[in-house]
């Protein structure tokens, strides 16, 4: 039986609020103490959404077919959730993520204008501000503002790639999203346009950007395990030594407030292996149980949806064990 207008119209919108809503309750708990900017990142995820919500209702004016073979597509998808749902059977967020693929699929053009459209913004202030800093002549800019759309573009591709294919988890698009480094490779750029002064100038500036992000990650993350576990002032130096060296923009070289000697560099893949080993038995202890309190609230949050916590899940995956 065909299902009734009205929730058809509904269907990518609630799979998108469903997506959303599920990804932003794990993440909030996977962080101890108040949110910070969680709220505003919230608020500026429910205005774009507004304004995806009103080029959706545009796209499908302009595309009637694909329209229809989305809601199908997306309508067989959401008649199986429930279906599992009434039955008991377990159903996870990447079953919701994989039946709103279609629809994900479908928008992709629309997204990726959404992307450009950001990305320009992004580009025209970061070339301005280069241009400005370092006195880049007109074809020095027009090539900056080429290096970060091929670079951009890249990136759009591989956030394509990853929605259309059939082994992609929610976990996934999430790794992704925190991947995203669009200075990525700017250092190698700048030194092929800069010499002499405007280069050891635009060198010493990325270096202190850098340690400052260093610094702010690492006292990120010992104050998050702090509060668990209750670090005293040498295991503090000591994880912040271990979150600082598996910084992905950590270099030897840098200077890094608070920290005396040089730290050398760790491969990331051994941190939390690293970090366990300077938690106490008891420490150890409080760490787990915590993780174990708020796995099981988070699973009776999903619960009272019908739906699995993903195998896997820990609460501090946005810090410092990761």
């Amino acid at each position: 039986m065909p299902l009734p207008p009205s929730l058809n119209l509904l269907i990518p919108l609630l799979a998108g609020l469903a997506i959303g809503g599920i990804g932003a309750t794990m993440f909030l708990q996977s962080l101890p103490g108040p949110e910070g900017s969680s709220e505003e990142r919230a608020t500026k995820l429910e205005v774009e959404l507004k304004q995806a919500v009103n080029r959706i209702a545009k796209m499908e004016a302009e595309n009637p077919d694909g329209r229809q073979r989305t809601r199908r597509t997306l309508a067989d998808g959401a008649r199986r959730i429930g279906e599992d749902i009434r039955a008991g059977r377990p159903v996870s967020p990447d079953d919701i993520f994989r039946a709103s693929q279609p629809l994900l699929r479908d928008l992709a053009p629309l997204f990726d204008r959404m992307r450009v459209r950001q990305q320009q913004d992004m580009i025209e202030s970061k070339t301005g501000e280069l241009a400005r800093k370092y006195l880049l002549t007109p074809r020095q800019q027009d090539e900056l503002k080429s290096w970060f759309e091929t670079k951009g573009n890249e990136e759009g591709k591989r956030w394509n790639d990853l929605v259309a294919s059939d082994n992609t988890r929610l976990e996934d698009l999430v790794q992704a999203a925190r991947d995203v480094r669009p200075y990525d490779g700017l250092d190698q750029f700048m030194a092929r346009q800069l010499r002499g002064e405007k280069l050891a100038a635009f060198q010493a500036e990325r270096m202190d950007e850098r340690a400052q992000a260093v610094q702010q990650e690492a006292d990120q993350r010992v104050q998050r395990l702090d509060a668990i576990v209750g670090l005293d002032e040498r295991q503090r130096d000591q994880v912040f030594d271990i979150i600082a060296r598996s910084s992905r923009d950590y270099d030897p070289s840098m200077q890094i407030h608070g920290v005396t000697g040089e730290i050398a560099a760790a491969p990331a893949a051994n941190r939390r292996a690293n970090l366990l080993t300077i938690l106490r038995p008891d420490q150890r202890r409080a760490f787990e149980a915590e993780q174990q309190r708020r796995r099981t609230e988070a699973a009776k949050d999903l619960e009272t949806m019908g739906l699995t916590l993903p195998e896997g899940w820990e609460f501090f995956d946005e810090g410092a064990f990761h």
